[in-house]
């Protein structure tokens, strides 16, 4: 490996797989530099147990909550970055999501540029991911200039039979979008692939589709095990000098041309502190957004739930308005089959006959509702160690979007409704801590996901997102890193 790479990429998650994709056939010298390691082939991928109780794919790095209490977060550091483990709902924003929309309790600002601009990108990367779904089943879904590549992920019987019933209760059930072939997965395991860990199976996620394009050219790299450590500007210069990493107790020095940190919003956000760089703003770090989520079962005793993956379809009728006041409320989606194990798990005190019973007669759900930009919702440094202090926002939206499905699913004929509010613990979609923006006093990029600070510097992860919208945002994250890797292939020519 050269210690002068044209271009040093900081981690293979959604961010900077997408991005090493894009700038691949460019003939660029490209480093990836990844903290983790592959998952290995004979990993206990299918088993919940090991997954949910002993954290077998998560770190033993601990954070620091808003009240300094060390807690382990549910993020993962592997080739692939947190997609490895991700439900693959690979939906775009909605054209709305880049104007400013009025909430509840706050405003969702505007985006410096539209949905228009990222429309060829999205396009892009929905081919990249070999996206599944049906376009015309969602009523808020923005235009495209062709179909998904492939078609949606078939209802198993039992689900079908639920979005018939939810349709009779006046909803609109659409096709979630999705990265699965669900052949290949299913023939490696009977199981879901929400939360699942992907050991190159038939999930689309950062490490199979992207990573392993760009990894197809002979002019990209990947370093695995190579945590950063820092980076450093050149004397005299606004310019990124060296990336140094860590690696077998080892530090190196890389000195490239162009910098791209996509280490994920909360990591990204505590290099860029710890190094001291990127921030005349004063922004990095704040902002902080976590999707409002909440986790549905509703329980019906006539209703005989055998599905194994479940996760295909969602419900966009309240999302741009709640249909009296005119806000908007969020998404609803399937979760992944909770099992019986998985129930077990998460409710101890639950006997399992009992966790058997309600998991063959439920029907589960996630429900999204926009966390609004807050600058004191924030990643700082505490110590050296990083410090988490969310602060929820729009709150009222994610009630009524609570009681809304509540409402629809006793119509539908689910009398019994159990509902867990997620806490700061879950990553539910962490973004927001080095955003884009038009104005260099309140972000830390500029449009086109460069530092304010420094011209050879980018941001391609969930960082650089301005709001966080009400839907998964990988689609998002994909499609900006492709044009990210535009801009820079374009800046690199000049």
């Amino acid at each position: 490996m050269t210690n002068a790479p044209d271009i040093v990429i900081i981690g293979s998650g959604m961010g900077g797989a997408s991005l090493a994709a894009g700038l691949a056939p460019s003939g660029a010298r490209i480093t990836i530099l990844e903290r983790g390691h592959h998952i290995p082939d004979d990993a206990p991928t299918r088993d919940p147990w090991r997954i949910y109780t002993n954290s077998a794919f998560r770190s033993d790095e601990t954070w620091l909550d808003a009240d300094e209490k060390p807690f382990e977060p549910g993020n993962y550091y592997n080739v692939g970055g947190n997609s490895k483990l991700y439900g693959a709902v690979l939906i775009r924003y909605r054209q709305e999501d880049f104007g400013e929309l009025e909430h509840f309790d706050g405003v969702s600002p505007a985006w410096p540029f539209g949905y228009d601009e990222l429309a060829p990108w999205y396009d892009a990367a929905e081919a990249l991911y070999n996206v599944r779904g049906d376009r015309r089943s969602d009523g808020t879904e923005p235009p495209h200039t062709s179909d998904y590549p492939f078609p949606p992920v078939p209802d198993e019987p039992a689900i079908k039979v639920a979005r018939q019933r939810l349709e009779n209760a006046d909803t609109k059930p659409f096709s979630l979008p999705l990265g699965i072939d669900i052949d290949r997965w299913l023939k490696a395991g009977e199981t879901g692939w929400d939360g699942y860990p992907d050991v190159r199976c038939g999930k689309m996620d950062a490490e199979t589709c992207a990573l392993s394009e760009a990894l197809s050219y002979h002019n990209v790299e990947l370093n695995t095990g190579a945590e950063v450590t820092r980076l450093d500007v050149e004397p005299g210069s606004r310019r990124i000098a060296s990336v140094t990493y860590r690696k077998d107790g080892t530090e190196t020095s890389l000195k490239p041309a162009y910098v791209v940190l996509c280490a994920g919003a909360v990591q990204s956000a505590a290099m860029l502190l710890r190094s001291g760089v990127a921030n005349s703003s004063g922004y990095v770090g704040r902002c902080f957004m976590n999707h409002n989520a909440t986790a549905v079962i509703a329980v019906d005793p006539r209703f005989r739930n055998d599905a194994v993956y479940q996760k295909t379809f969602g419900i966009n009728d309240w999302y741009l308005s709640d249909g009296s006041e005119g806000k908007p409320l969020g998404n609803v989606q399937l979760l992944g089959r909770v099992t019986p194990d998985i129930l077990k798990i998460q409710a101890p005190q639950l006997p399992m006959f009992a966790a058997r019973w309600v998991s063959h007669h439920a029907l589960d759900l996630y429900l999204i509702s926009e966390d609004l930009p807050d600058p004191e919702s924030r990643v700082v440094l505490k110590d050296g160690k990083i410090q988490l202090r969310w602060r929820r926002s729009n709150m009222t939206a994610h009630t009524k979007l609570v009681a809304k499905t509540k409402a629809t699913l006793r119509k539908a004929g689910f009398p019994i409704i159990l509902t867990r509010l997620f806490d700061g613990r879950v990553p539910s979609h962490q973004c927001g801590t080095a955003r884009l923006g038009s104005d260099p006093e309140t972000s830390v990029l500029d449009p086109d996901c460069r530092s304010w600070d420094h011209p050879n510097l980018f941001v391609a992860d969930a960082a650089a997102l301005p709001t966080s919208a009400a839907v998964n945002p990988a689609l998002t994250v994909a499609a900006l890193a492709l044009r990210t890797a535009k801009i820079i292939e374009k800046d690199m020519a000049a």
